[in-house]
């Protein structure tokens, strides 16, 4: 018989905020212009984590990922993100914070002009690589990851969605980061390679990559159970899974 789960809100000022942190938010506030969109914050996430990141289309969700990454200013608040300040953060500071952080979008984000090799060569030399042996061996190695080693010269509309899903992690891998954010990554897959993305993003954390997954799939959550919080009005709370 198959175990039901309920969900238990919890404020996270009941947590305890740790030293040795990917994330560490504190008391912070997220605006899109004046439009205040979620209110104080208190989150913590460690390395090696895997946190799920749910709620309504609406409730804040694509605004606080967009803070970790520095899409957003912080203007209320303390935050640090993989050892970068994000309320002292400079323009010119962005792009290396964004070098320990990968990004994984539903749509996949691919360059359609270029081959799968080219898209991650053209990461590479975006993000300051130069040595040519360095860049086939971080581009093997990434694609070997994720299964994708014999489909490095196909053009993007050659791979089916999950392949392309597959290059996009490949590609978040590349700068080696502390944390991957991952952006509805199952949203436009059928529920078979849901799963198979799920066991890869699952392996990549299990060798201590933090991982902030934002879905809507609650059967991948009862399937690979992990800390989940959830944005809900203009708030974040954590999600405990209890049987019944």
């Amino acid at each position: 018989m198959c175990a039901t789960f309920s969900f238990l809100l919890l404020p996270f000022k009941a947590f305890t905020i740790m030293s040795n942190t990917i994330i560490e938010l504190k008391n912070i506030s997220i605006y899109q212009g004046q439009n205040l969109i979620l209110s104080d914050i208190n989150l913590t996430v460690t390395p090696g984590e895997f946190v799920y990141l749910i709620g309504k289309t609406g409730s804040g969700k694509s605004s606080f990922i967009k803070t970790i990454y520095a899409d957003l200013p912080l203007v209320e608040g303390e935050g640090t993100v993989v050892d970068f300040d994000l309320k002292n953060l400079k323009e010119n500071q962005i792009p290396f914070l964004r070098r320990k952080i990968g990004i994984v979008f539903q749509d996949f984000q691919l360059l359609p002009d270029r081959s799968i090799h080219d898209n991650l060569l053209f990461v590479l030399k975006a993000t300051g690589w130069k040595n040519k042996v360095d860049i086939e061996s971080k581009i093997n190695e990434v694609l070997d990851k994720t299964g994708m080693k014999t489909k490095a010269f196909k053009m993007p509309h050659q791979l089916s969605g999950g392949e392309q899903q597959r290059v996009a992690i490949a590609r978040a891998l590349l700068n080696n980061p502390d944390l991957i954010i991952a952006d509805e990554p199952t949203g436009n897959l059928d529920p078979q390679t849901s799963l198979e993305i799920m066991d890869l993003l699952k392996d990549i954390n299990t060798k201590g990559t933090s991982i902030l997954m934002a879905t809507h799939d609650y059967q991948l959550i009862q399937r690979f159970p992990s800390r989940t919080i959830k944005c809900e009005n203009s708030s974040i709370f954590e999600v405990i899974q209890k049987r019944e």
